[in-house]
């Protein structure tokens, strides 16, 4: 679980790759990789070095229709994320909480 992790806190790392995950989840349906390069400022080559990150982090799949690829978004995977951090949340909030009672025992 924890390369999964790994994966996705690189691929959402870049400002860039962020730009595109939002791209295609906006989109709602399976966009070419010419359509999305045309909405950036980068080449096609990059985009699709972009997209190949995002690919290995379970973020999007690339389906082939003849010559053309189109990518589609999946942001299922970012549900580890979000329970990766609650762990820390929950770990935090009882930590606050002990610090809390333990202060107001010794304050009085």
């Amino acid at each position: 679980m924890q390369d999964n992790i790994t994966k996705i806190l690189k691929a959402i790392a870049d400002p860039k790759r962020r730009e595109i995950f939002h791209a295609l989840i906006i989109a709602s349906s399976a966009l070419s990789i010419t359509q999305i390069s045309g909405q950036f400022e980068i080449s096609r080559q990059g985009v699709t070095k972009h997209i190949k990150t995002l690919e290995e982090a379970g973020l999007v799949e690339i389906l082939s229709k003849g010559r053309e690829r189109f990518c589609i978004a999946d942001a299922k995977p970012l549900k580890q994320i979000t329970d990766w951090v609650k762990f820390y949340e929950q770990f935090w909030d009882t930590a606050l909480g002990n610090l809390d009672s333990f202060l107001d025992k010794n304050t009085d």
